[in-house]
């Protein structure tokens, strides 16, 4: 039996949380230290994942086989293609920088007890959260997939309803029940969602008799899978429904703004960075794998839902008071990007959707942390309390920037390489709606910049005139991030190559070949 590289990369971080969890009250330091050694091993063992991980190999690699539940068919699968390799390591990569970021925000007030805001518990859950996820990643059974899918809820619910922004503009009482809302509507949507997954996994098994993805997938190439269009139909919106609350697409969208406002900033980022990727991993995975006639019959509509996410998340973002609600609504429009390059049926589509994934991650962290250490030296998230930050943190106003603009997808950074294949790969084959989502690079731009320009630029606020540059600890969370944003945006090869054949093999379970360029004859 070869080795068990997969278990093991999402074993290291739940083992890590068992132990952080069990630290002594007394040694919350001991607790932070060593969930950040567990979250670095856990890199690690994602960096020697890509390592042999072999792109020109077979479609499913380091796989692990078990049998777990006989009599049902269930099995314990593992495997990792392209894009659940670069998602792995976006996973490993970013919780570190959670937990630094994160490194005081469950300390407790001189008001509470250690027991009313325990450190362990919170570094913990961000190490089970991590654990979630990427066995999430590598998991091609249907029925392990969906167990993950959904319990990775219950630790998410307790970081955001138990461990909320400190900088709330109420009452400490008001603050509470805004964070319970924001807890409880995310957890109610996402489980609506699962639930009725849960009925199409149970319908898949009546149909194909197992719950291998890679058995049904193998099946239905070689004409043995006889699946009636209806049925199809109606289990890819089982499945669907449930990774569109996840993603978020709109009109399910709803709960991201309220969980991300009330939500502490690593947690935000653990949300939209790193949570709610596994959504749009699943649509490329188990959507298309599995559902590819009815992936095909629900692209006009999809597309349509994309497109209002790209243009109203944007819109919305655009009249933000807060900015963390900005940067939620924002991302709205960007999971509209993420979803539209995915149904574009094209490669380029689909290589950008999975940059995509990869580049909003490394640009929202670094957006939103730098946001966070901004609001909690403020004590508000409000934009018109700020104002003239430049000239009394002209480091945290200038890594703001690059974040912001990495938002926006400037050329030269990450994300504008992805913006670039999804807008490319959906004007090949859907020129209209190309042209309708380059709106929400407009808007972008807008929503972007003027945040910067009422908190960054003008008079300086006299409640900021105080306010400390970034520190030592700060700088070390943030530079990384903004490192990655320029060496991938001048160098994004070294992702291309590892997902490009995952996404060819998409595209042949579809049965989609890229449409051929329209080149008028030289007369």
């Amino acid at each position: 039996m070869s080795f068990p590289l997969l278990t093991l990369t999402a074993a290291v971080p739940a083992v890590g949380a068992i132990l952080t969890a069990a630290v002594p009250a007394a040694r919350r330091t001991a607790a932070k230290w060593l969930a950040l050694l567990f979250s670095l091993a856990t890199l690690a063992l994602a960096v020697l994942v890509a390592i042999r991980f072999e792109p020109g190999g077979d479609r499913y690699q380091l796989t692990e086989s078990h049998s777990w539940i006989a009599d049902f068919g269930v099995r314990y699968e593992l495997g990792v293609d392209g894009i659940g390799v670069v998602l792995i390591g976006l996973t490993a990569l970013l919780i570190p920088f959670v937990i630094a970021a994160g490194w005081h925000d469950a300390d407790p007030l001189e008001t509470q007890s250690t027991r009313w805001r325990p450190t362990q518990g919170f570094f913990a859950l961000i190490l089970l959260v991590e654990a979630m996820v990427i066995i999430s990643f590598e998991a091609t059974d249907v029925f392990l997939f969906y167990i993950f899918f959904e319990a990775m809820l219950i630790p998410m619910y307790f970081l955001i309803g138990g461990f909320g922004d400190r900088a709330h503009s109420g009452s400490d009482e008001n603050a509470a029940t805004q964070r319970s809302y924001a807890a409880v509507k995310f957890l109610l949507y996402n489980l609506a969602g699962g639930l009725i997954m849960l009925a199409a996994v149970i319908g898949l098994y009546v149909v194909a008799g197992n719950f291998s993805l890679q058995e049904i997938t193998a099946a239905r190439a070689a004409g043995t899978l006889d699946m009636a269009t209806n049925t199809e139909r109606w289990l890819f919106l089982g499945f669907f429904f449930a990774f569109a609350v996840k993603a978020p697409l709109w009109p399910l969208h709803t709960w991201l703004p309220n969980a991300m406002g009330e939500a502490t900033a690593p947690v935000a980022v653990l949300i939209t960075a790193i949570v709610d990727k596994v959504g749009t991993f699943a649509m490329l995975r188990f959507c298309l794998g599995l559902f590819p006639e009815a992936s095909k019959w629900a692209t006009p509509v999809i597309l349509v839902l994309a497109l209002i996410s790209i243009v109203y998340g944007a819109l919305v973002a655009v009249g933000q008071r807060d900015i963390k609600r900005l940067v939620a609504y924002a991302s709205i429009s960007h999971f509209g990007f993420i979803i539209l390059g995915i149904f574009a049926m094209t490669s380029q589509g689909q290589s950008g959707a999975t940059l995509y994934m990869v580049n909003h991650g490394i640009s929202t962290a670094a957006l939103m942390l730098v946001a966070g250490f901004l609001i909690s030296r403020r004590g508000s998230r409000l934009i018109a309390d700020y104002g003239g930050v430049q000239k009394v943190a002209p480091v945290l106003a200038g890594t703001f920037l690059i974040g912001g603009l990495a938002t926006l997808s400037l050329p030269g950074l990450a994300p504008f390489v992805s913006e670039f294949l999804v807008l490319v790969g959906t004007f090949a084959r859907y020129p209209v709606v190309g042209i309708i989502a380059t709106i929400g690079i407009v808007l972008a731009a807008l929503y972007t910049l003027v945040l910067y320009q009422r908190t960054m630029t003008g008079p300086v606020k006299e409640e900021v005139r105080t306010m400390p540059d970034l520190r030592l600890r700060e700088v070390l969370v943030v530079a990384p991030l903004i490192a990655l944003l320029i060496g991938l945006g001048v160098y994004p090869k070294v992702l291309t190559d590892i997902v490009n054949p995952a996404v060819k093999h998409t595209m042949s379970d579809v049965k989609q070949t890229d449409p051929a360029p329209e080149v008028e004859a030289a007369k």
